[in-house]
């Protein structure tokens, strides 16, 4: 059991959820425009987005670990790091073992989708494989990357790359669809830097509020979050999702009253901050899934 806890830790388990629900996204466009849901290659996609996040999660783990960022932390549920390594110094390479071999599997997928559908996956496929390598080491010094990376691997690289592995195209549904996740990760991942910014900021870092301060970080996020649903709005309004999918809007007070918990609780510590994170986690995972079962809804509407 030692063992076992040992190899999940880098992984981040409890993370794993957000993957299948930006995979389900982008099996939810296929079958909305085009119709397309092939069991096997979905569940090939999602094999390669749980081993992306596996991926960036242990390497994370490991890179904090080795710039000594997890020692200086304070561990809450969503934020400082997993623990593990720091308990288990020595097995600190089991979790760069780990962050390769599942990168190596994700390239497999990546290699079995290019095959069946040629060149054009490239154009996720190469921004989603250089987020997972160069985030911790590289993106989290630049202020803008670092904000944008997570959103980008979670919206448009996955949400995307699933559509198209389904259909052999990039969907306008798709597009749009995989701004929601894009919105709630990055702002996800920002959320969770409030209460490591000096720890971040000793190591080298440089994301957004170590740069522009926390006033900064609350602004962005509350712009994120309306463009979560405005996204969603402006697709419907364009024809590109049906009327079902403004389902997502069923957590908009949720997330109206997490955007103004964060405005008003920025300086007030971890403790006061912790209810507003778990919220938010809430909102990350519930809003995408609402979005698929909307535009799904609606392709039977057409029938």
């Amino acid at each position: 059991m030692k063992t076992l806890s040992i190899l999940l830790g880098p992984m981040r388990v409890p993370f794993l959820l957000l993957p299948p629900v930006c995979v389900v996204l982008g099996a939810a466009t296929a079958f909305y425009g085009e119709q397309a849901f092939h069991l096997k290659w979905f569940l090939i996609a999602l094999i390669g987005g749980l081993c992306a996040h596996i991926s960036v999660n242990a390497l994370n783990e490991y890179e904090d670990f080795k710039s000594r960022l997890d020692y200086r932390t304070t561990r809450t549920p969503f934020s400082g790091g997993s623990g593990t390594l720091p308990d288990h110094p020595g097995k600190a390479h089991w979790a760069a073992a780990i962050g390769v071999v599942t990168l190596a599997l994700t390239l497999l997928v990546g290699l079995y989708f290019l095959r069946m559908w040629g060149p054009g996956l490239l154009l996720i496929g190469i921004p989603g494989i250089l987020a997972i390598v160069l985030y911790t080491r590289w993106l989290t010094h630049d202020p803008l990357l670092c904000l944008l990376a997570p959103g980008i691997g979670f919206g448009p690289c996955m949400v995307m790359g699933v559509d198209f592995a389904l259909t052999g195209t990039y969907t306008v549904a798709a597009v749009a669809a995989s701004l929601t996740p894009f919105f709630l990760v990055s702002n996800l991942l920002l959320i969770n830097q409030f209460p490591d910014i000096e720890p971040d900021a000793g190591v080298g870092r440089r994301h957004l509020m170590i740069v522009y301060g926390k006033r900064a970080g609350v602004i962005v996020y509350g712009v994120f979050l309306l463009g979560a649903y405005l996204s969603v709005v402006i697709a419907w309004l364009a024809g590109w999702f049906p009327a079902t999918a403004l389902a997502v809007l069923i957590t908009a007070p949720l997330a109206a009253h997490t955007a103004a918990g964060v405005a008003k609780h920025h300086n007030s510590g971890i403790e006061a901050l912790l209810p507003y994170m778990k919220k938010n986690v809430v909102i990350t995972l519930v809003t995408p899934a609402l979005l698929s079962a909307g535009i799904s809804a609606g392709r039977f509407f057409l029938e």
